[in-house]
């Protein structure tokens, strides 16, 4: 299905049916009419009408999904506000527990010195980026604190502890952080930080399962987190991985053949339609996912 395609069915069709405990999304597929080969359906037998709202047909996949930012699940704490894109903890959908090896993708807003005093993990690639303010990061006698324009990667193997809140003296702080499974468990914990150069209008892979890319490396084969920072009109081409988490930082998108204009906070979800081009409405930053499978 063309892209312009599953927006006009999925705006027909409209959302998902919500609860107060699962954000509504668009329905992941549409019953369309069998044709003939010429490309009409025939007529309704005994009517002569057309055929078109029979029950019978096949199913065709609307393959990019829109995630509202405000119909994500949210947990509320003093001085913190996280938004989750699938489900995590007391919040939990059936239909949205991850988008390939991705199992956690939290927008957290921070109050200075707030955040997640020493907890554990083990067996779970971890990927921060920090949009404002900084984090600072403590784990195994290492203490990092964390800016804008640098990208973090732990990988927590057999097992860590570590301290996350933000910087004091760094002001309200926001951050966007992944958690990815990894290819083998039981592996040996790993930590590493590295500022990344971000030209403008650029799309650059930042954090790789791939060993050829330029970017950190990750313990998940063919993902790749990319970062793009985009004046207002600058335009960009999607990958051409058959997955794609497109998460819109900050900033705003223009109305394309997808959807209505994304906002901070939103997100795409692509499965099988690689090469979309996005624009730009305001200065933004894009956060994007790409897996092989």
């Amino acid at each position: 299905m063309r892209p312009s395609c599953a927006q006009k069915v999925s705006q027909m069709l409209g959302p998902r049916p919500s609860s107060s405990t699962a954000p509504s999304i668009w329905y992941a597929a549409v019953l369309v009419p069998k044709r003939k080969p010429a490309g009409s359906c025939g007529k309704s037998r005994g009517t002569g009408e057309d055929c078109v709202g029979e029950g019978t047909g096949t199913i065709v996949p609307v393959t990019v999904e829109i995630r509202r930012g405000s119909e994500r699940f949210s947990t509320r704490e003093d001085g913190r506000l996280t938004r989750h894109s699938f489900s995590f903890g007391a919040h939990y959908d059936p239909e949205n527990t991850g988008f390939g090896p991705l199992v956690c993708h939290d927008d957290h807003r921070l109050r200075a010195g707030v955040g997640f005093g020493e907890h554990p993990h083990a067996d779970v690639e971890i990927v921060s980026w920090v949009l404002e303010g900084a984090l600072e990061h403590c784990s195994e006698g290492r203490a990092e604190v964390v800016r804008p324009g640098t990208v973090q990667v732990q990988s927590a193997g057999t097992g860590i502890v570590h301290r996350e809140v933000a910087a004091a003296g760094a002001g309200p702080t926001r951050l966007v952080q992944a958690w990815l499974a990894p290819d083998e468990t039981g592996g040996s914990p790993a930590y590493d930080v590295a500022p990344v150069t971000l030209p403008d209008g650029e799309l650059v892979p930042v954090a790789s399962g791939h060993r050829d890319d330029a970017a950190v490396r990750l313990g998940v084969a063919g993902a790749t987190f990319w970062v793009a920072r985009l004046p207002a009109g600058a335009s960009l081409t999607l990958p051409d991985e058959p997955l794609q988490h497109v998460f819109v930082g900050r900033g705003a998108l223009m109305r394309s053949s997808l959807a209505q204009p994304l906002a901070d906070g939103d997100a795409f979800r692509i499965t099988e339609e690689p090469g979309h081009r996005l624009t730009a409405a305001v200065p933004t930053e894009l956060l994007v996912w790409t897996f092989a499978r």
